[in-house]
């Protein structure tokens, strides 16, 4: 190797690096970790996902009472449901599935929701 490709090859590499760390910055960045909530109804219960930021669009407090009263102060909102499907790799994990409007009318409790699952994050 001569001493005139070294500069180069050190160039070369800080650049793809560069690359390839802001690559994964930006994907960070696209993706937000969701909350999950199961809604009861008198006839089911979904699980659905927020993130933080709607949470805090939605006001301010305790998560689920956040929710409650953004449901009873609009009559109705408009969620991802969350259920369990795999990843690329056939691990199991709560993704979500399609957007659902929860009605104030049909839901009679909200309450936070655990799962032994790696939680898909939103993705704008």
């Amino acid at each position: 190797m001569s001493q005139d490709s070294a500069p180069g090859r050190r160039a070369a590499l800080l650049s793809l690096s560069l690359g390839v760390a802001l690559g994964f910055i930006g994907t960070a960045a696209a993706q937000t970790p969701v909350k999950l909530f199961k809604v009861i109804t008198s006839k089911d219960s979904v699980t659905i996902g927020v993130t933080a930021a709607e949470l805090t669009a939605m006001g301010s407090g305790e998560d689920v009472k956040v929710l409650a009263q953004a449901l009873v102060a609009a009559g109705q909102i408009t969620v991802w449901q969350y259920a369990v499907g795999r990843d690329a790799s056939g691990k199991l994990m709560m993704a979500r599935r399609h957007q659902i409007a929860i009605l104030k009318n049909d839901t009679l409790r909200i309450e936070p929701e655990t799962t032994p699952y790696r939680i898909a994050p939103s993705t704008p």
